[in-house]
C-alpha cells in the first residue's frame, strides 16, 4: 500500500491541476477537504474519474463509506489496495 501513496499524491496534482502544490507537500493523513487541502465537490468528482482511469476501479456515489474512502491519501490508498486484492 505504501507504494500507492506517491502515485496518488501525483495523481491528486495533475487531475486537478494543482500548480502551486507539489505531491510531495500533501500529508498523507491531511484531509483532503475542507481544512486540509481544501478539495470541493467538483474536486471529488475529477478526482474520482481520475482514480477510475489509472487504477480500473468504479466508485459508487451511493456507498455509505465513501466520504471516510476520501477522507486523506492514506484512506484512497487502503481502498485501491482493498480493490486490487479483491
Amino acid at each position: 500500500m505504501t507504494e500507492l501513496i506517491p502515485s496518488i499524491k501525483v495523481l491528486i496534482v495533475e487531475a486537478l491541476h494543482l500548480d502551486n502544490i507539489r505531491p510531495e507537500d500533501i500529508d498523507t493523513e491531511a484531509p483532503l477537504f475542507g481544512e486540509g487541502l481544501g478539495l470541493d465537490s467538483i474536486d471529488a468528482l475529477e478526482l474520482g474519474m481520475a482514480l477510475k482511469k489509472k487504477f480500473g476501479f468504479n466508485l459508487t456515489i451511493s456507498d455509505p463509506a465513501i466520504k471516510e474512502h476520501f477522507r486523506s491519501v492514506s484512506t484512497l490508498a487502503a481502498l485501491i489496495a482493498g480493490q486490487r486484492s479483491a
